[in-house]
């Protein structure tokens, strides 16, 4: 099984920003996505490809009703996992509406992980109100957890909290698609982030 090289999310990053026009960080950055991800377009997903083989980190944390809700619960089929908070503003609302567009396109249901940023800002009442105010309410599961294991997801996935760097969770906040077999396929910052491109995605997954 293959861990996510240390590597992975620097490459990916900079093939984005090659797909969308922006200035690379560095040529070594530049030579990292050149060998760890398919040119732009190659792979056939309009979000950013991430290497063969890299598999979702495990977790389990609990969601808005007080469920214990697994990664692994959700192997067989295509996920959409996420990090947002519900004080975050735009970014996390533009977040939640593109998810819930590309929910909208689907003819089947997928499961949508959100995954809390700031568990301390995230009380049940601002979640909920969250959640209604995106639309999304009853449609998704929005997880939470101790500092413990929050760290380790936010790690695991190379998020930002927001409790560290807010600035930092806004300028690499992203969403990930996990395919059937529990491997991280696509990766979507906010310039590739549509309803049209994840709901294309996931119906590539869905084969």
């Amino acid at each position: 099984m293959k861990r996510r090289p240390a590597w992975v999310l620097a490459g990916v990053l900079a093939l984005a920003c090659a797909a969308t026009g922006c200035s690379s960080g560095s040529s070594s950055s530049s030579s990292s996505s050149s060998t760890a991800a398919p040119p732009a377009g190659a792979s056939g997903f309009d979000g950013a490809a991430l290497p063969p083989g890299v598999i979702a980190p495990a977790f389990t944390l609990t969601d808005q009703r007080g469920r214990s809700v697994s990664l692994a619960g959700h192997r067989g089929r295509v996920t959409i996992v996420a990090f947002v908070y519900s004080t975050c503003g735009a970014t996390c609302v533009v977040i939640a509406q593109q998810i819930r567009g590309a929910l909208d396109e689907l003819p089947r249901t997928v499961p949508a992980l959100l995954i809390t940023a700031d568990p301390v800002a995230d009380t049940p009442a601002r979640v909920r109100r969250f959640l209604s105010r995106v639309s999304l309410s009853g449609r998704v599961s929005y997880l939470s957890g101790d500092a413990a294991q929050l760290r380790r997801v936010w790690h695991a996935f190379r998020v930002t909290p927001a409790s560290a760097d807010r600035a930092a969770f806004d300028r690499t906040a992203s969403v990930f698609l996990i395919d059937r077999a529990g491997r991280e396929r696509v990766i979507y910052q906010l310039e590739q982030l549509t309803p049209e491109a994840v709901a294309h995605d996931v119906r590539k997954l869905l084969g």
